[in-house]
């Protein structure tokens, strides 16, 4: 089933639910606010399943990454309370739960196994040991590439490859005459967009966002060697306009047979794989590239269901966490879409499936996810938990702006120089600002 068709879908069945034709006057519905990601559009297919079985009505609002955002926290913050549940992350969730903002879900039933999730997941979406996100399903990054052109380039993926490696691969897979791209990465602003993407990045070239006192960074050689390499490598064979795509955009290009390689989220191996794809039977998977720092440019992440504290259908929104992110869902998907289209990264159970981990990308997946450690990502010591993220609450202000200053660089309405020295003066500010130094 394709994007739009199951978009489509979905749709009609929100217009459905909303006039009653699977709840009487008497049923509650609960309004979901999501990202408009593969998986996600996918699960709103099956929310006649939850309807049918508890009655509930579901509203969904669905929306671009960086507007999701921005809406849930301007919500939240001011005590909107337009959703009964949002789509968030690692970074929210922890400094949203200690707030009192969310919901604990320290009260699942016995039937949804909670100690099922994955240690890596449940230890992102808590605080002090209090689960307060259930994940949909959990990611780190990994490289996706075309086996066809590296072969037809006369080289091969180590599973383990270096970022002067990629760069060497992108430069002999790119075609401008067959508009065949070496390499797509994001470039898209956004702190979790493009700026995700180059902080994790910047890991493995031994940069880090502050030093142990707080101090920006950005002054530094390794931040400076992380864009230069980073643009000249997109420069020389990534796609036109690369500074505005994010994740959806490269996923499209790569699906249509424009990119030899794209390092972004596992999750999305799935759909490489999948019938929107054209080059579905010539897809390789390896981890995300080092520099041989110790550090690879892989991040941690998972997109989760969360209650916001005050919603008035609390117990129906727990109900439909326990349906959208149990073992049940993922059975449910792969009796109609197959193993490999089910959300994964998420439960313990998956990978001792044998069903599951037969599907090409599900080691490399889980491979990925273990070797991501949000607690030791950066070769210098920093004093902040996260990965592609700093875990402190002014970080996606700040981290936005500096995004901002990246991307114009990548455009080229700036220097390089001119966006570092921006974000350094950006990210001091702020945190002077916030009685951090």
């Amino acid at each position: 089933m394709s994007f739009k068709s199951t978009f489509c879908a979905a749709t009609a069945l929100s217009l459905v639910t909303a006039s009653g034709a699977f709840a009487d006057a008497h049923s509650a519905t609960i309004t979901i606010a999501t990202v408009n990601n593969g998986d996600m559009i996918r699960m709103q297919g099956y929310t006649d399943n939850f309807t049918a079985e508890t009655g509930i009505a579901v509203e969904w609002v669905t929306l671009e990454e960086n507007v999701l955002r921005q809406r849930v926290t301007t919500d939240i913050t001011t005590k909107g309370g337009a959703f009964d549940i949002m789509t968030i992350g690692m970074y929210e969730t922890p400094i949203w739960g200690a707030n009192g903002w969310l919901v604990p879900l320290d009260d699942l039933s016995a039937e949804y196994d909670v100690d099922d999730i994955l240690p890596a997941m449940a230890g992102g979406l808590s605080h002090e040991g209090t689960l307060y996100a259930a994940p949909f399903y959990g990611e780190s990054s990994m490289i996706m590439y075309r086996t066809d052109l590296m072969e037809a380039a006369g080289l091969e993926m180590p599973d383990a490859p270096t970022w002067e490696f990629v760069a060497e691969a992108a430069a002999a897979m790119t075609d401008r005459d067959n508009d065949i791209n070496g390499i797509c990465l994001r470039g898209k602003a956004g702190w979790g967009e493009g700026g995700a993407f180059i902080t994790a990045m910047s890991n493995s070239f031994g940069a880090r966002w502050f030093d142990m006192d707080w101090n920006a960074q950005f002054d530094t050689e390794q931040w400076a060697n992380t864009l230069n390499f980073y643009k000249g490598m997109m420069d020389a064979s990534g796609p036109s306009g690369y500074a505005t795509n994010g994740f959806n955009e490269n996923l499209s290009l790569f699906n249509q047979g424009k990119c030899g390689m794209w390092i972004d989220a596992t999750v999305a191996a799935s759909f490489v794989t999948g019938d929107d794809s054209t080059v579905a039977d010539s897809v390789g998977f390896a981890l995300a590239p080092d520099t041989g720092l110790g550090k690879r440019s892989n991040w941690l992440w998972a997109w989760a269901l969360a209650i916001p504290a005050g919603t008035q259908q609390q117990a129906e929104a727990k109900q439909f966490i326990e349906w959208a992110t149990s073992t049940d869902y993922i059975e449910l998907v792969a009796a109609n879409e197959g193993w490999a289209n089910v959300p994964p990264g998420a439960r313990t159970s998956l990978y001792e499936n044998p069903n599951y981990i037969d599907v090409p990308f599900a080691q490399m997946t889980l491979d990925s996810i273990l070797s991501a450690d949000p607690n030791d990502s950066t070769v210098d010591p920093s004093p902040y938990v996260g990965i592609q993220f700093a875990a402190i609450p002014e970080f996606a202000g700040i981290a936005t702006e500096v995004s901002q200053e990246f991307s114009a660089a990548y455009a080229g309405q700036q220097s390089i120089e001119e966006a570092l020295e921006k974000a350094q003066a950006i990210t001091n500010e702020a945190m002077e600002a916030a009685g951090y130094r």
